[in-house]
């Protein structure tokens, strides 16, 4: 029903951009370091949970809705722009602190952590524009069934950014003590997320299409 190639592309993309640096990893990663794994586990199921209602809604017909209203879609890009811009600048300036930046937060009870990492979920741009237009390109309409082909190619980049992000909620910790303890590093780390961000932010201000 699925072609291989189809999920192989799928794979590709999803493994793309659960790594480039995004609201989810930055929730994530500051969240479990911040109250620990525990917590960026629970904080991760909200944001699986956002990839499902994504998987549920674009089924259901979210992509027409994009279509007949692209102002909505205008609006998420540039509203997720704005939101990366903000980020990059708040780790980029002078002063500014590094993703993996130990912080004394208060501590989120687990609902609130879940709520949190859903609605990151939910107003991430990049995931939006994934489910909208990238993921329908792989989908073969001569293959037949194509709302189970948009099933199956959606639960393959759940499991690709799933296992991704578990494994950068595993190593956050780790990662932030090693940065620690060497300030050059942390600098320079945090100049290049900031600089990675500032680039994705531009991309997405810019771009008229989907193609990440």
């Amino acid at each position: 029903m699925v072609e291989p190639n189809a999920v192989l592309g799928v794979v590709s993309v999803a493994l793309g951009m659960v790594l480039s640096p995004g609201p989810n990893m930055m929730y994530l990663v500051s969240r479990s370091i911040s109250q620990g794994r525990r917590a960026g586990i629970i904080s991760l199921s909200g944001v699986v949970a956002g990839f499902l209602v994504y998987l549920t809604a674009t089924n259901l017909g979210l992509a027409a809705l994009f279509a007949a209203v692209p102002q909505v879609l205008t609006a998420i890009r540039l509203a997720g722009a704005g939101y990366l811009m903000w980020f990059a600048w708040k780790t980029i300036r002078p002063g500014g602190a590094s993703v993996f930046t130990v912080r004394d937060v208060p501590h989120d009870p687990p609902p609130r952590l879940f709520a949190m990492g859903l609605m990151t979920n939910l107003l991430n741009p990049k995931i939006a524009i994934l489910y909208v237009s990238v993921i329908p390109q792989f989908v073969d309409i001569r293959a037949g069934n194509v709302l189970a082909q948009g099933v199956v190619l959606g639960l393959f980049q759940i499991a690709v950014a799933a296992t991704v992000n578990f494994s950068i909620v595993l190593a956050a910790g780790s990662v932030a003590g090693f940065l620690a303890h060497r300030p050059a590093w942390l600098r320079a780390q945090r100049i290049a997320m900031g600089s990675m961000l500032g680039a994705l932010a531009v991309m997405l201000a810019f771009s008229r299409s989907a193609s990440f």
